[in-house]
């Protein structure tokens, strides 16, 4: 769960630095930038956005379907959904080593501005599809505090659960890890788009592909589903 919280922070700060300021897995940050983009001079893609909202909500229901009928396999599930992510993020990095996306999020055949041309826009969208399969699958998969994507519900657990917030402090080593695992994809996708930012896509897929084969070869995370599993399958019923 947190190298997926590290990979949310890989694709989220490509995606903002090279497609153009648009998220694809904080779907909070799309919304305000839908709003804020109705103002001309904001200079923000309305239409990045939108594609990042339905890409993601496709990606949510793609996930929420291969649980539904894959959850009493757990491991074929999990391996599944995230072999899939992988395979969505292998593409992008296609999409970027091609060299029809330029550095700054425009198009290399039409040179529009923001997130323009319709390689970007494919990206956009892959991309986000992704996110939405993997935060479906996190959530069905059901491990408290870490979702690998919002991190304002577990500062808020963190510090409203703490000893001076006047809780005992429970799961705060899951909380900080999820923090710190965000920040460190971040930092390294920043350090990585000054090289390349292809490796910044490469690197997210091979992380996602790595902890798919975990969950294809480690018993203890297949036993672990296996409650999860149950009560997706109750959650059906």
């Amino acid at each position: 769960m947190l190298v997926l919280t590290a990979v949310t922070g890989l694709i989220d700060t490509f995606s903002y630095l090279s497609l153009g300021h648009v998220f694809v897995a904080y779907m909070t940050g799309n919304v305000v930038f839908l709003g804020v983009s109705l103002q001309p001079s904001a200079h923000l893609s309305g239409v990045a956005s939108a594609i990042a909202v339905g890409g993601f909500v496709l990606g949510s229901l793609t996930g929420g379907r291969i649980a539904a009928r894959l959850s009493r396999r757990p491991r074929r599930w999990l391996v599944a959904a995230l072999a899939a992510e992988a395979v969505l993020l292998a593409l992008v990095a296609l999409v970027s080593g091609s060299g029809l996306i330029t550095p700054d999020g425009r198009s290399a055949e039409h040179g529009s501005a923001h997130a323009g041309g319709p390689c970007a826009y494919v990206s956009i969208a892959l991309l986000a599809l992704a996110a939405g399969l993997q935060n479906s699958t996190v959530r069905h998969f059901g491990v408290r505090d870490l979702n690998t994507s919002v991190l304002t519900l577990t500062l808020t657990g963190l510090t409203a659960d703490s000893a001076l917030g006047g809780g005992q402090g429970a799961k705060a080593h899951r909380r900080v890890g999820s923090i710190a695992a965000m920040l460190g994809g971040a930092v390294v996708a920043a350090a990585l788009l000054q090289i390349s930012a292809t490796a910044v896509v490469v690197l997210a897929a091979v992380l996602v592909a790595l902890v798919s084969g975990a969950f294809a070869t480690g018993r203890s995370a297949v036993s672990g589903a296996d409650v999860v599993a149950g009560k997706v399958a109750a959650g059906a019923a």
